[in-house]
């Protein structure tokens, strides 16, 4: 392993094939895919909602035993690996380093050549640079004399322990114009590195360049397993001609809209406690984990969007917002609140007292006192926001029609029914209007809201998103279901390969002469020999290089596992195979006990027979209706006597060939 930072950030490294194997054996899918996803145990498996797409109903299913995920909604799958490369958005590499420290293995890396460090990951430099930074500020907090004196004493003035420092890994910028980024050069970092991540700025006038943070406190951002992504920086003097804020900008690793302050250290307790609390700065979320309230997390000062709901509705469906009672700063935060309730998530609003902040709050109060105000003030969020209209518009008519719209709005993005229409009962005691007014006008809304995604508002023209596509014609809508049907043939063979490939079977095969022969072969043998002797392979190129896996391993007498097969660096090879070895229902272990399954079970070995046999010949006997197809083609423009009458015998071939494969077909499905 190196000892310079600049060589880690600028080399790569080549994992042995053991080290891999004992890395992905180590990794315990549950904990590995727990991390990031709340699962509920359902029979041998686990149950969540997905990730990577939105889903009111779980079809996210983690497989402890075959050490894979697979989504049945958006399709989705593989093992810890492929999980963290989609989830974290991990390399390889990256990905089997993370499960390495997780599970604390070593690993003794192989040093590439100098070639293939020029292929190095930019985005793997980003991270490079952005966690040498966060031990720069923090060293620089804890070890300068301007540190201790300037930035420490603010953290403790803020009355945050040391612990709480270390654990945030606060840090300070220093005074000098260029101090990190000179050190960072020295250290080996490159340049464009240290501009691409906003640490350093850089003149375009006179290429002169500057420290982004000089001066200031630093609060390190990081992802959601703990990767330091960016930063926001504090200033400590009262100079208005600067930002009292300052954070990094976009980069290929940082999107502020992705990103919740504080969610590595707040996730476990979200799930524990099944509520997320929602605060507004940084010194907010430190105070109240401080307090012992650790499932906080921020927006970073930025309105929430999509996808950071889409964070905490993995962990959680219930949402309290903490306010500090500034009505500008709560009205303002308003509008974002809707996308939270489209999302069916259930919002709570709780507004502080006489004005303070989380961060006052946390620090007056005991821990105890804290959770008693939270649960005892703790409002509906539509609740909430008519109390705060009602009194905005007092009784003024006009103000008061205006806030019913306005609420109706948010009461209209709710999915679910029987919610919407206890909100619509509330509502309409509270502002003394009668049921039904409420739902004749919201019934309106929806009314006004489908027209306008028809497009009957834009002169009679659907929006350009939900112009139909053109009708296919009878052709192309034979060769895409004929691609289906392809596709479904070799996944199937794949299928009994990946999850059968060991188990032996008895098959039938047709001999040079045309002769049924018996032979007892493994699964993956019978089915390797028959397409290869008749040189058949698959249109599908993932489906051809997993079939040749197989068929390279056969000549070593081998049979590989699916474990081995995760092993690959192929995303899409790996993601194949889970989705192979994945089952959406699992039989119940009642059912077995009642000997429900006691004929499938028996006859095991007959219906493998079988469902290889099927398998083979299905495939077999489309490759022949293809080529008689193509044949008939020719057939038709075939100009020339002694070529036509090549191509009528070999017709003549074919449908002798595809009558037998028929009533070899016929029997195996009796």
């Amino acid at each position: 392993m190196c000892q310079k930072p600049y060589l880690c950030s600028l080399m790569a490294y080549r994992i042995p094939e053991d080290t891999k194997r004992a890395i992905v054996e180590a990794a315990r899918i549950d904990e590995v895919v727990g991390e990031f996803v709340s699962l509920k145990k359902r029979g041998a498996n686990y149950l969540g909602l997905c990730p990577f797409h939105q889903e009111k109903t779980p079809s996210f299913i983690v497989s402890p035993a075959k050490g894979i995920f697979k989504c049945f909604g958006c399709g989705k799958g593989g093992d810890s690996v492929s999980f963290l490369m989609e989830h974290e958005h991990f390399d390889y590499v990256e990905a089997l380093r993370y499960l390495a420290r997780k599970y604390n293995i070593e690993i003794e890396e192989q040093e590439l050549t100098p070639e293939q460090v020029k292929a190095a990951n930019d985005k793997e430099s980003l991270y490079q640079v952005t966690a040498h930074a966060a031990g720069y500020f923090v060293k620089n907090l804890w070890e300068s004399e301007e540190g201790r004196d300037v930035g420490l004493s603010y953290f403790r003035e803020r009355r945050f322990s040391d612990a709480i420092i270390r654990q945030f890994q606060l840090g300070y910028g220093g005074q000098g114009w260029d101090s990190f980024t000179q050190e960072a050069l020295k250290g080996g970092y490159e340049k464009k590195y240290l501009v691409q991540s906003g640490l350093t700025i850089e003149k375009e006038d006179t290429g002169k360049m500057y420290d982004r943070f000089r001066g200031r406190v630093i609060f390190p951002i990081h992802s959601l397993s703990g990767r330091v992504l960016g930063f926001g920086g504090r200033i400590l003097v009262n100079d208005k001609t600067k930002a009292k804020y300052v954070n990094s900008p976009e980069s290929d690793i940082y999107h502020k809209s992705n990103v919740l302050y504080a969610i590595p250290f707040a996730k476990r307790e979200i799930v524990a406690k099944d509520m997320a609390y929602m605060v507004e700065g940084y010194a907010d979320v430190i105070s109240m984990h401080q307090a012992g309230i650790t499932n906080v997390v921020s927006s970073s000062g930025t309105s929430l969007t999509e996808d950071q709901i889409r964070l905490i509705s993995h962990f959680t469906k219930n949402l309290t917002l903490l306010y500090d009672g500034d009505p500008a700063g709560i009205k303002a935060s308003l509008r974002g609140i809707d996308m939270v309730l489209a999302k069916d998530m259930n919002v709570r609003v709780v507004l502080l007292p006489d004005g303070q902040d989380p961060d006052d709050f946390a620090k007056a109060h005991s821990t105890e006192e804290i959770l008693k105000y939270l649960e005892d003030n703790a409002a509906d969020f539509i609740t909430f926001k008519t109390r705060l209209l009602l009194d905005e518009a007092g009784n003024d008519p006009i103000r008061r029609a205006g806030l019913i719209d306005n609420i109706l709005t948010s009461i209209s993005v709710i999915p679910d029914e029987i919610k919407r229409a206890v909100y619509i009962q509330e509502c309409a005691r509270m502002l003394g209007i009668a049921e039904d007014d409420l739902h004749h006008k919201l019934n309106r809304m929806f009314r006004a809201d489908f027209q306008k995604r028809m497009g009957k508002e834009a002169a009679g023209q659907p929006p350009l998103a939900e112009v139909p596509a053109p009708a296919k014609s009878e052709e192309e809508l034979h060769e895409s279901e004929a691609k289906v049907w392809q596709d479904t043939l070799e996944r199937e063979l794949l299928r009994l390969m990946v999850n059968f490939g060991r188990s032996n079977t008895e098959q039938t095969y047709l001999d040079e002469e045309g002769r049924q022969e018996k032979q007892l072969l493994s699964v993956c043998a019978y089915i390797v020999m028959e397409l290869q002797q008749d040189e058949l392979s698959f249109a599908d190129p993932v489906h051809n290089r997993l079939f040749s896996i197989f068929a390279e391993h056969l000549e070593r007498e081998e049979i590989p596992t699916v474990e081995s097969l995760l092993l690959s660096e192929d995303p899409e090879l790996r993601g194949l195979v889970a989705d192979l070895a994945s089952n959406r229902f699992e039989i119940s272990k009642v059912w077995e006990c009642r000997n429900i399954v006691v004929r499938t079970v028996q006859n095991h070995g007959a219906v493998l027979n079988s469902a290889v046999s099927k398998a083979v010949l299905n495939f077999k006997l489309k490759t022949v209706n293809d080529m008689i197809g193509e044949i008939a083609e020719k057939i038709k423009e075939e100009k020339d006597e002694n070529r036509l009458m090549e191509w009528i015998g070999r017709k003549k071939q074919l449908d002798i060939l595809k009558s037998k494969l028929s009533c070899m077909l016929h029997r195996v499905i009796c």
